[in-house]
């Protein structure tokens, strides 16, 4: 009786955030997908033509180009944000007033609107006034300032810097809160074992920790796959496309043409692709974790 009763009180409790998720999320993409089938200008009747719309997507080679580009940002994100916040995750994890600070300091950044910092990175990557550019010939490294956001060679990469500074505060407070979590018998234990230092995060830290690392790896490729803002700030996908993202390219693909059929067949796509990457993460996680067993 009282599990039923518990049951109950759970269903009561999840309800209105369930229903509220289904009504902004699942039905906005069930819509979305059901869109992709019609050219349609947002206003009027909508025409269906099939798969049209995705055909023409993958026909399209500035679709490939923000794939590619959302690839890089994906692996930065991965490869950088995580490794980036679970060292810092290890050195400021305890609560003294040094580490306390700091932490604040690396999560400031997600306090800031996107928009913020996308100006203060336009600012410091400028050619002429620009802070970058100005410590490089303080260093005598003249030869290496560059146009950061203007070159299309470069321009993409010159993204990734604020991409991680961006976001890699909120992957640190996950990881402290994850390791502030394993019990300290087991730190005593590895004590007394004479497990430390590197040994002890290689093979008791990060075992502990490790469904929290799979968390934050699908928020880094799914957050990645919807960046929008800050490219758009900053460069608007260009020069020439170069630093294109698939958001960017549904956006200009759908609100300066008017064409929302197009949009939400890029939409649906982009949702696909991060089913498919997260899937993809997934496995390999699970692959691992039998291999080791």
């Amino acid at each position: 009786m009282n599990a039923l009763r518990n049951r109950r009180f759970i269903v009561i409790g999840l309800a209105p955030a369930v229903i509220l998720y289904a009504l902004f999320v699942f039905v906005p993409v069930i819509w979305s997908a059901y869109y992709g089938f019609f050219d349609w200008s947002g206003i009027g009747d909508a025409v269906y033509i099939g798969v049209q719309n995705y055909a023409e997507i993958f026909k399209d080679p500035i679709f490939w180009r923000a794939l590619k580009n959302n690839i890089i940002f994906v692996l930065a994100s991965v490869f950088g944000q995580i490794p980036l916040a679970l060292a810092l995750a290890v050195l400021l994890h305890k609560s003294s007033f040094l580490q306390k600070f700091l932490r604040s300091a690396v999560f400031l950044p997600m306090v800031l609107s996107t928009v913020v910092i996308g100006m203060i990175w336009q600012y410091i990557y400028h050619p002429q006034i620009g802070i970058l550019n100005f410590l490089l010939d303080a260093l005598k490294l003249e030869d290496w300032k560059m146009e950061w956001l203007s070159d299309p060679a470069i321009a993409i990469y010159s993204l990734v810097p604020p991409l991680l500074w961006s976001f890699v505060g909120l992957y640190l407070i996950i990881f402290v809160s994850a390791l502030q979590n394993i019990p300290g018998e087991i730190h005593d234990a590895a004590k007394i074992d004479g497990v430390t230092g590197i040994r002890k995060i290689w093979s008791i830290t990060l075992p502990m920790i490790k469904n929290t690392v799979q968390v934050a790896v699908i928020l880094c490729i799914s957050g990645s796959l919807k960046s929008f803002d800050l490219v758009y700030i900053m460069t608007k996908g260009g020069p020439a496309h170069t630093t294109e993202l698939l958001a960017t390219y549904m956006y200009n693909s759908t609100f300066t043409t008017y064409r929302y059929g197009f949009g939400s067949a890029i939409s649906t796509t982009i949702v696909l692709i991060s089913l498919l990457l997260i899937g993809t993460s997934q496995w390999i996680a699970s692959r691992k974790k039998e291999s080791s067993v």
